[in-house]
């Protein structure tokens, strides 16, 4: 069948009689299954028995969609309906399968969930495309076990560009297994060859906004302009562990109490600044853990976010030269590792044009919005043409159990991801 631009108001059509909303709500849960919590949150991080069992499952579910599996090296998991004009060229649509530790059931799987919907539609209903489309599971986004992020799509967005010869990073988790000990424990093959992937023409994903300002305009859908840069610390404060009553208050090398003075600067130089820069401490590891043990060493993160790179950087060196003066006042000791370090990304300007057409085809109301959040589409946006679609979070909520999205919006989303995924792989113009 012969689909070109003078379908595309059948296409749209077709897709404003469909409902999508509980079939991804069903499909959602399903996943959720995997590595669910007591609580209702889900925590599937990577390489994990629960990651392996979602990868699993979602390999066979793409089978039952028509689709033809396959896993890279690093366990990325793609579906693939090949085209039938331009085979070598694909369109792709997904998110990530990893969570964070009693995460929800949106974040990253709706990008998925709804690519595969949305492909399963329109082959379905209009056969093959003239590119090739695939629906990515990438292996992890999230940085929750390991301290890397994007480590799925940071793989395949550069094997578009470059020779690029994996080398594994010497990292290990909070339990000391090593990155590469974990993918060898999955299966995975560290030394496969995956360099001859075709081109990647598009990439289109849609997620929760995980924000309120969808909500709080009772707007279906925003359109991603611009994905703000973020970098992230691990900082390290050394001192003199000893008994917590027997040593005066005067003579101790305390980093316990630097690091709270430490943090405290970051957060009150982050809200005096106004210039919309945040900064986030998350996570704390105090050695040696006792009650009634001053202790010796204290590491803690500073995650740091902002769309102006320029003012990025007057934050990052005014607060790390901050924590330098607080180190000698206490006579400590403290070093950062800089493990997370992404620039803000904008939107390709084409992909953007063809989610707003998809939009008004759909008679979806829409808002332009820059994300505060990563996502794999400013990885992916690096390398090749690249669009986010994001749909209300209730309350704004996400990394939680209490994460949802309600069907009538799963729906308009699934909708104008498919009006989109329409206009890349079915029409005349390759994109």
């Amino acid at each position: 069948m012969h689909m070109g631009l003078d379908n595309v108001d059948i296409a749209a059509s077709s897709l404003a009689d469909a409902n999508f909303g509980r079939e991804a709500q069903a499909l959602l849960n399903w996943l959720a299954a995997f590595g669910a919590d007591h609580d209702g949150g889900v925590t599937r991080p990577v390489y994990s028995k629960a990651w392996r069992a979602a990868q699993t499952a979602l390999c066979e579910k793409m089978k039952a969609y028509g689709m033809e599996p396959r896993f890279d090296r690093v366990g990325n998991l793609f579906g693939r309906v090949t085209g039938r004009l331009h085979p070598r060229r694909r369109v792709v649509t997904g998110s990530h399968i990893d969570t964070v530790e009693r995460g929800g059931r949106y974040d990253g799987a709706l990008g998925i969930v709804a690519g595969m919907l949305a492909v399963h539609y329109l082959t379905s209903r209009f056969g093959p495309p003239r590119l090739t489309m695939e629906v990515v599971s990438f292996c992890e986004e999230e940085g929750s076990r390991f301290p890397l992020g994007f480590w799925g799509s940071t793989y395949v967005a550069r094997s578009q560009t470059d020779d690029f010869s994996l080398t594994i990073p010497d990292v290990q988790d909070a339990a000391g297994t090593r990155l590469l000990d974990a993918m060898r424990q999955m299966g995975l093959p560290s030394h496969a060859d995956d360099s001859d992937r075709d081109e990647i023409a598009a990439f289109v994903e849609l997620h929760v906004e995980q924000g309120m300002r969808l909500e709080e305009a009772q707007c279906p859908i925003g359109i991603v302009e611009q994905i703000v840069g973020q970098r992230r610390y691990l900082v390290d404060v050394r001192g003199e562990s000893n008994h917590a009553g027997t040593t005066p208050m005067d003579r101790r090398r305390d980093p316990m109490h630097g690091a709270a003075s430490m943090i405290r600067c970051a957060l009150e130089l982050a809200r005096r600044r106004q210039d919309g820069i945040v900064a986030t401490v998350g996570r704390l590891q105090v050695a040696p853990n006792v009650s009634n043990v001053i202790p010796e060493r204290i590491r803690f993160t500073l995650d740091v976010r902002h769309w102006d790179e320029a003012i990025l950087d007057a934050y990052c060196e005014e607060v790390l030269e901050a924590f330098r003066r607080i180190a000698a006042q206490h006579r400590l000791a403290v070093s950062h590792a800089l493990w997370l370090d992404q620039r803000p990304v904008a939107m390709h300007r084409r992909i953007i044009q063809h989610i707003e057409s998809a939009c008004r085809a759909q008679q979806a109301d829409y808002l332009f919005m820059p994300s505060w959040a990563g996502h794999d589409a400013q990885i992916m946006a690096q390398h090749v043409p690249t669009g986010l679609i994001f749909v209300p979070s209730r309350h704004g909520i996400s990394h939680s159990p209490e994460e949802y999205t309600n069907p009538a919006d799963l729906d308009v989303g699934v909708r104008v991801l498919a009006a989109t995924l329409y206009r890349l792989a079915y029409c005349e113009e390759e994109p």
